[in-house]
């Protein structure tokens, strides 16, 4: 965006945005090297989320009639102010009534987080609300008053749930200690949100029928995995080949959440349309191999160690992307698993074609298969280990959502 704000400054006569972009986008492929297609479809994507993005703009001009920074009006999550991109010549990028260490701060707080080995989601999230954290304070110095009004914010004005609330809440806290190196004290304490109790959203062995009748190919292969393994999305998604286990009926799931690995049943009702599809992803993988790809990305310092792993038929991708995409942190080319949005849409419509009213994700497959292994009779412990859940009050949930639960009490009314 700040590359496009600078060839904006000093090539176009119009102060209409969809020109600009127009004029941006023919003068990228006439570039020598032109960019890449993956590239070039990240570009898109920026030019399309800053015009959703911007309400109006228009150049501040110097005396000396020179365009010297550009200011918009930003209409999105929430905030309405005014902000300046100045400097865009020199492709550095300042916001006007900011805080000078901002930009600084923020990069700080991604290298923490690195250093720490959290996960890309969690770091996009916090980044995220670290960011709009500063950008309402502004110029201000970070403090516990300003933290105070900005929870105050989201939660009154914005009216967020606790969870997010409180979500923001520790990314702040994570950013005054890791980056910042100073306490609130107990204001986290005082600042956390209560949160009620909420009973997942459970689909009956009927409506899981019907459900996985409507999808085929792959999709049915992954929506049968997140029911039959009870697997989180994108420990589904992130599977390699080299974890399933035929032999012994297994998946291994490696790095799932909070870091732990476990062992969960393979459905036997899988194992030949999981095979063929294995059969299909080999003869793929031999041709990136020919193609000279670059394989794929490898946990940890795997990638030093074992330079050319990422190349090996075990660890590519069990659901792997049709095209290339760039790895966001390294920027190198390689094909990736698929995209969590491409599962949503596909059991979204699958809902709606087998007329099913309750609210239907990814996750509520998961909901499905703890439950009916709970109304089946099976030790609430061994549940507890299939999910991976630390805490058996966790676990504890699906037996408020049970047929019958408890000891399967007799309503008053039926007698």
């Amino acid at each position: 965006m700040e590359r496009f704000v600078g060839f904006a400054r000093l090539n176009c006569e119009s102060f209409e945005l969809n020109e600009c972009i127009a004029a941006y986008k023919a003068f990228l492929i006439k570039d020598v090297p032109p960019p890449t297609e993956a590239l070039l479809g990240e570009i898109r994507k920026s030019l399309v989320l800053l015009s959703r993005a911007v309400e109006r703009w228009r150049w501040e001009v110097s005396p000396g009639e020179v365009k010297a920074s550009l200011k918009f009006r930003v209409k999105a999550s929430g905030v309405n102010q005014v902000v300046a991109v100045a400097n865009v010549a020199g492709g550095a990028g300042t916001k006007e009534g900011a805080h000078p260490e901002s930009a600084a701060w923020v990069e700080g707080l991604r290298r923490s987080l690195r250093v720490n080995h959290y996960s890309i989601r969690t770091e996009q999230t916090y980044v995220e609300l670290v960011s709009r954290y500063l950008l309402f304070i502004g110029a201000a110095e970070p403090e516990a008053k300003n933290v105070r009004a900005f929870l105050e914010y989201l939660a009154v004005e914005r009216k967020v749930s606790a969870s997010t609330q409180n979500q923001a809440l520790s990314a702040v806290l994570y950013f005054f200690k890791r980056v910042l190196n100073r306490e609130l004290g107990d204001l986290g304490d005082t600042l956390r949100a209560s949160r009620g109790r909420r009973l997942p959203e459970v689909l009956s062995r009927e409506e899981v029928r019907g459900l996985l009748a409507q999808v085929e190919g792959t999709p049915a292969l992954m929506l049968g995995l997140l029911y039959g393994a009870g697997l989180r999305l994108m420990e589904c998604l992130r599977l390699r080949v080299k974890e399933v286990d035929f032999d012994r009926g297994v998946l291994m799931v490696r790095d799932g959440k909070g870091g732990k690995d476990r062992v969960v049943m393979l459905p036997q009702v899988l194992r030949a349309g999981l095979a063929d599809h294995v059969e299909r992803l080999q003869e793929r993988w031999r041709q990136d191999v020919s193609a000279g790809v670059d394989g794929v990305w490898l946990p940890g310092a795997l990638e030093v160690k074992y330079a050319n792993a990422g190349r090996e038929w075990g660890w590519q991708w069990l659901f792997p992307a049709k095209g290339f995409s760039v790895d966001p942190r390294s920027g190198r080319e390689r094909r990736h698993h698929l995209s969590d949005n491409a599962l949503h849409r596909t059991v979204k419509v699958a809902a709606q074609r087998a007329g099913i009213v309750k609210p239907v994700s990814c996750h509520t497959w998961r909901h499905a298969f703890a439950t009916h292994l709970l109304e089946a009779g099976t030790d609430i412990r061994t549940v507890q280990d299939l999910l991976g859940h630390a805490s058996l009050e966790t676990t504890q949930i699906y037996t408020h959502v049970m047929q019958k639960p408890g000891l399967g009490v007799r309503s008053p009314l039926d007698g």
